[in-house]
């Protein structure tokens, strides 16, 4: 009786996540739809011929690397919240930061070396897609190392540590999705160029 009265019990608890979590998910959900519309639309106007075809700017590889650095220097912030080393955190969150800046400068650079190259915005469409792919997920990053600085602001009045974990997982978790969408995407256009 005990296992069936123990089952009913855990039967009746409802599944549940915290709606701020919920939302992000959301969210990350939404970004995937629209980057999976863009490189189908890529891919369906490539096939109709008048393509330019181009080198990728040596820069963007260069960005990948500071992602990557990036991904690592966020879960060092999370690791640092759950051990309640807040100094850690801080300067964590700092390399962080200043890394995605670096990461969106670079993209701007590499929109440099694609006009030395003659391949612009308005022109052929493997061009735009490029402005478009690089624009958009510049765009999103904006949005993380908004969401960056807000921890980080909450870290230095205390409000990010062990037992006070949402913010810090929640701007990791985004901004590891980040990195794995920039990862995506440098793959698609080597591949599909």
């Amino acid at each position: 009786m005990n296992f069936q009265t123990e089952t009913i019990k855990q039967a009746k608890k409802p599944l549940s996540t915290n709606p701020k979590k919920f939302v992000l998910w959301l969210f990350m959900v939404s970004i995937i739809m629209l980057f999976a519309g863009l490189t189908s639309a890529y891919i369906v106007r490539r096939l109709e011929g008048n393509w330019l075809q181009f080198e990728l700017p040596g820069i963007f590889w260069v960005n990948t690397v500071v992602l990557l650095l990036s991904s690592a220097t966020i879960h060092w912030a999370y690791l640092s919240a759950k051990r309640n080393n807040l100094n850690d955190l801080k300067i964590s969150l700092i390399f962080t930061t200043v890394l995605g800046m670096g990461f969106l400068y670079g993209q701007f650079a590499g929109w440099q070396d694609l006009v030395e190259i003659g391949v612009y915005l308005v022109g052929n469409p493997s061009g735009s897609f490029m402005y478009v792919f690089t624009g958009v997920h510049g765009f999103h990053l904006i949005t993380g190392i908004i969401f960056l600085i807000v921890v980080l602001i909450l870290s230095v009045q205390y409000k990010v540590h062990s037992k006070s974990m949402l913010s810090i997982e929640m701007c990791a978790t985004y901004w590891h999705f980040l990195d794995g969408l920039w990862l995506y995407l440098f793959v698609f256009l080597l591949i599909s160029r």
